[in-house]
């Protein structure tokens, strides 16, 4: 009995101890998914795939080459650790196309789901890329070769840095301006994927009155809130929201808001 139960406990650690080592395998921080290799092969597959695109459209002389495309991956925002399967993978992308201009921060945001065996499947802003099917050359309607896509990278393949990072993009993401019960006004502002995260400063005006300026400091992947620092002005039709960066980008241009009855 004594024996069998050993026998028993043994075969049990032997389990969990494989159980482990495959974790550790796929999933956890000796996995073969990392952030360098990905970042390495998702531009080398686009680009192959966008020529293709090109091709279709009549396009002559964009090439891989031409493209020099480039890409930052990050994996469950900051508090991830960028290795491993899963479907939380983001990568920023830019890459040089005269027809089509990259957005004012520089890059195009593409989700990836990242599977155990080395290989992916990723979809990009349509804005960028187009939608699911498109017109070639000849009138058809085809599929489009980057609308959504599959690449595979080498287990073994170089996992140095790549060095390429690209800078968080400040958003406001409020519609309206509106008033609390206490008097306060706030909107809600949100940081995306990229290298520090967002941090600045906002200027509030409404017409000509300066209503203040409210500093912020956020991670990347997170979302926060600009509360005006003075009142709004009862006779204010729309608020103005001027954003300045220290750390990564944000609007262009002002930002302006309806106010909104109060509550």
């Amino acid at each position: 009995m004594r024996r069998t139960i050993l026998t028993a406990v043994v075969a049990l650690l032997v389990v969990l101890g494989l159980g482990t080592a495959v974790i550790a395998a796929n999933g956890g921080d000796r996995s073969t998914v990392t952030r360098a290799r990905l970042e390495r092969s998702l531009p080398v597959t686009f680009a192959n795939l966008y020529t293709k695109q090109a091709e279709l459209q009549g396009r002559t002389g964009v090439t891989p080459a031409s493209l020099d495309a480039r890409a930052m991956c990050d994996k469950a925002g900051a508090v991830g650790k960028d290795v491993g399967p899963g479907g939380d993978w983001v990568c920023l992308m830019s890459w040089t196309d005269p027809e089509v201009p990259m957005p004012p921060e520089g890059y195009g945001k593409f989700e990836l789901n990242v599977h155990s065996n080395d290989c992916y499947t990723a979809s990009g802003p349509s804005k960028l890329t187009g939608f699911l099917t498109m017109t070639d050359s000849k009138g058809r309607e085809v599929t489009n070769p980057v609308f959504e896509f599959d690449g595979c990278f080498d287990p073994q393949g170089d996992d140095t840095a790549t060095g390429i990072v690209f800078p968080s993009l400040l958003a406001i993401t409020s519609t309206t301006a509106a008033p609390a019960a206490d008097g306060t006004t706030s909107v809600q502002v949100t940081c995306g994927t990229g290298d520090r995260g967002c941090a600045g400063s906002v200027v509030v005006t409404a017409g000509g009155t300066d209503l203040g300026t409210v500093p912020f400091d956020l991670q990347e992947e997170s979302t926060g809130s600009v509360v005006v620092p003075r009142t709004v002005p009862h006779s204010a039709e729309e608020l103005t929201f001027t954003v300045r960066t220290t750390t990564g980008v944000g609007p262009t241009s002002p930002v302006t808001l309806p106010v909104q009855p109060g509550v």
